[in-house]
């Protein structure tokens, strides 16, 4: 485990921001709401707010895996994959690895309380880059991935494949609706106004040209 310095986390973070802002990353999604009966103390000790910049990798020159080398010790093979491509110029690789395993504890701290909690963080991105993290430096967490990668967040989606879904919250402002390629509604709910722990679900029908959602923080196969 390699722990950064302070100032090393200050650099990093705005490396990241300045590279992920000069590629147009977009900002605009709808912000998610963590699940309202989450016995989960996370995801994972920081406010709930995906923050797209910090996901991304520098559009800028960035070391060459030759040169990812920590200062003492070595990266592991599967280290030396998740740094690839992810280190900017000057910056000490291990600095940008305690971004990886952080994500890794943050997701592994949320699931141990709650799963959904852990799922849902990973499809709204509450944990920044946490499936690169899960698939090099933490694979005892793919199962939450995977999970994850068969979800959506809440908010306007095209195209969605239909069947039944389960939202991962129980927050009783939860409201949904699919529609036709013609705008028209095809499906809405929930049908009865919900009650507190109330567990939510959505059929969307085959046709479903756009599915929005609001108050039900992600989605997955119910």
């Amino acid at each position: 485990m390699y722990r950064r310095s302070a100032a090393a986390a200050v650099l990093l973070t705005a490396a990241l921001t300045l590279t992920a802002c000069s590629s147009g990353g977009d900002d605009s999604g709808v912000k998610a709401k963590p699940p309202a009966s989450s016995a989960a103390p996370d995801p994972a000790d920081t406010p709930a707010t995906a923050d797209p910049a910090a996901d991304a990798k520098p559009t800028g020159p960035v070391l060459p895996d030759a040169k990812l080398t920590p200062k003492t010790g070595s990266f592991t093979d599967q280290e030396k994959k998740y740094l690839s491509g992810r280190v900017p110029e000057k910056m000490d690789p291990a600095a940008v690895l305690q971004t990886g395993q952080e994500a890794c504890q943050r997701v592994a701290r949320t699931a141990k309380h709650d799963k959904d909690a852990a799922t849902g963080a990973v499809i709204t991105g509450e944990i920044p880059g946490a499936k690169d993290a899960i698939t090099h430096l933490c694979p005892d967490q793919k199962p939450v991935l995977a999970a994850a990668e068969k979800g959506f967040a809440e908010g306007s989606g095209k195209s969605p494949a239909a069947g039944g879904y389960r939202a991962l919250t129980q927050a009783t402002n939860c409201t949904w609706e699919a529609k036709g390629k013609d705008g028209g509604v095809l499906a809405s709910g929930p049908e009865a106004p919900l009650k507190a722990g109330d567990k939510i679900t959505a059929t969307i029908p085959a046709g479903t040209a756009e599915f929005n959602s609001s108050g039900c923080y992600a989605w997955i196969p119910a």
